[in-house]
């Protein structure tokens, strides 16, 4: 119990002092005989706290930079009338900074044996899974002199999921693909493999896919259409080490890096290839496999959500290993990780012949905005320094690219905003050119 603000103004005013003892105080309290009369009655009144019944239900997950509704229900399982101030604890990342107080205290009524419902909003600023601590209630008496105070565990998790921000990409992209697949309404020829029909030849189609024994049966020159193969094995890798957990902007480059490969899969899923993702530093942080096209995106944005940057060295060893072994056939591999020179001379390059033997690979890399901002920087002595410095570093990025690109890999390399439509469109050009 607690003696509230009101309470010490009428002992401050009194004028018969009696001496009472209150736990949690480092003194005798001067108060007169009516007013220590008062305080008893009303904190015999106040409703208890360790009698409330409470139960919860609301939003379980949420997107980044959207919000989530819990709602609290309690009942007031005494004879006397709750009023009380409540409490309802989080992380400090449930809210946006400086919001926590308004968001997180309420103010209620309960009658006695009835029922109320009070509904906290969270608006998280990180991704993972975000637990309830604790709903403390301070439950007043009618004058409000005496409070009786006490809290409660009611378990709850809300997990933050990665907020897909590339999805407005979508559509231009799947737009691209269907013309890739011969379904609009000018059929072109995709550079697949898998024959899809015969149509009449036009000027400009290339010679070499004349359809001779059709044209004999017919009255005019047939030429075969393709399209690109489906039902391909596509395995998205992220580095989830140390290099990933470089901020660029806001954000860890690691998110960036889960942005594109969830654009990637929605694209790969509707163009009918099977998608599965790896997670991996020095051992394996999340893996999905052999889910359908409804459920990989699903599946793929709920093991992200929990997935954090390792602050240890990638293992390119046995990550390789590791991918050989989740990719046992023939797939595209897209590796999401570094370009820094040390690194992948390091870590990647030696073990890229174990991946480029079997499988066709494809590295997508965040590039820092900063760097690029600062390469073409003008006007003082300070700038054209800074401009030197972030040339060279782009130019060791180049050469690294170039290196992994005498290698048969893909490189794609790009900053946050750019990087999703990027790795996208690089995947369209190996379906365009039979490369898969």
């Amino acid at each position: 119990m607690a003696l509230t603000g009101r309470a010490a103004l009428l002992a401050a005013l009194g004028s018969l002092p009696v001496g009472i003892w209150e736990p949690g105080w480092t003194g005798i309290l001067a108060v007169n005989a009516p007013l220590a009369i008062a305080c008893a009655c009303d904190y015999a009144l106040a409703a208890p706290v360790r009698r409330l019944r409470m139960t919860r239900s609301g939003d379980t997950s949420a997107r980044l930079g959207e919000t989530a509704d819990v709602t609290l229900t309690l009942t007031n399982s005494s004879r006397r009338p709750l009023r009380a101030q409540l409490r309802d604890a989080w992380p400090p990342s449930s809210w946006q900074p400086g919001t926590e107080t308004e968001a997180s205290r309420h103010h209620l009524t309960i009658p006695a044996g009835e029922r109320r419902r009070i509904t906290t909003r969270l608006h998280p600023t990180r991704r993972g899974d975000r637990q309830a601590d604790r709903v403390t209630i301070r439950s007043y008496g009618p004058l409000g002199l005496f409070t009786r105070q006490g809290s409660h565990k009611i378990p709850w998790t809300v997990r933050v999921l990665p907020p897909f921000t590339s999805r407005k990409h979508l559509p231009s992209r799947l737009a691209r693909l269907r013309d890739l697949d011969g379904r609009t309404s000018v059929l072109t020829r995709g550079e697949g493999t898998e024959f899809d029909s015969l149509r009449e030849y036009v000027p400009g189609d290339d010679t070499r896919f004349i359809d001779w024994r059709a044209t004999a049966r017919h009255s005019t020159v047939a030429v075969r259409t393709w399209r690109p193969e489906r039902d391909r094995h596509i395995l998205l890798v992220l580095d989830t080490g140390r290099t990933s957990a470089g901020r660029v902007g806001d954000a860890p480059r690691l998110d960036a890096s889960m942005d594109a490969a969830l654009l990637l899969a929605a694209l790969a899923s509707r163009a009918g290839d099977r998608v599965d993702l790896l997670a991996y530093d020095r051992r394996v942080r999340a893996l999905v496999q052999g889910r359908t096209a409804r459920d990989v995106l699903p599946s793929l944005v709920n093991a992200m959500a929990a997935l954090e940057p390792e602050l240890v060295e990638t293992n390119a060893r046995t990550l390789a290993a590791t991918a050989l072994r989740t990719a046992p056939r023939r797939s595209l591999i897209v590796l999401l990780t570094t370009l820094d020179t040390a690194p992948t001379e390091e870590g990647l390059l030696p073990v890229l012949p174990r991946l480029t033997q079997r499988h066709t690979v494809l590295v997508a890399s965040v590039a820092d905005p900063h760097i690029v901002r600062m390469a073409a920087s003008r006007g003082t002595a300070d700038a054209v320094y800074d401009a030197a410095s972030a040339a060279q570093a782009q130019n060791e990025r180049h050469r690294t690219a170039e290196r992994l690109r005498r290698h048969g890999v893909t490189v794609v390399d790009a900053i946050p905003d750019e990087l999703a439509p990027a790795l996208a469109d690089a995947y369209l050009a190996l379906k365009a050119a039979g490369r898969l």
